[in-house]
């Protein structure tokens, strides 16, 4: 079955929020990508290079803490209450498509359900009860 796992977005302190909970939590950032690193027919500013575009935090074998900056560059302001997501990790492409069609249904699809540059079949939506999700699923699956 699906992992969930909590994702974070910031308004440009991404990497400091990170590097405190790591503080706390401790352990290792498996990834942090840049939005400067994105592949994009549209260009990142350059005052928005280095803000983070993807990152995560292992917690426990069950959890792991996610987070990205965003800002009115990306088509995106973060304000409280739109700055945190549910994240469905999905065992199988078809359990992805499964429960991003599922949640989805009544609400407003962001960015649809398609393969992405980092390996994943990756959407994201908000439901009709208002709570933002984003559904994954890595080709190369890591255990």
């Amino acid at each position: 079955m699906a992992s969930i796992s909590p994702y974070l977005t910031f308004a440009g302190n991404c990497e400091e929020a990170f590097s405190f909970y790591k503080s706390v939590f401790g352990g290792d950032f498996p990834y942090v990508g840049r939005f400067k690193d994105m592949p994009s027919e549209n260009p990142v500013p350059e005052s928005e290079g280095n803000k983070i575009m993807h990152i995560s935090l292992p917690i426990s074998k069950e959890t792991t803490l996610m987070g990205s900056d965003s800002s009115e560059a990306f088509g995106h302001a973060t304000v409280m209450g739109n700055n945190f997501s549910i994240s469905i990790n999905a065992e199988n492409e078809e359990e992805a498509k499964r429960l991003f069609d599922g949640l989805s249904e009544g609400g407003k699809v962001t960015m649809p359900l398609d393969k992405t540059f980092w390996g994943a079949l990756f959407g994201m939506f908000t439901d009709k009860f208002g709570i933002q999700w984003m559904v994954n699923y890595d080709y190369e699956q890591k255990y």
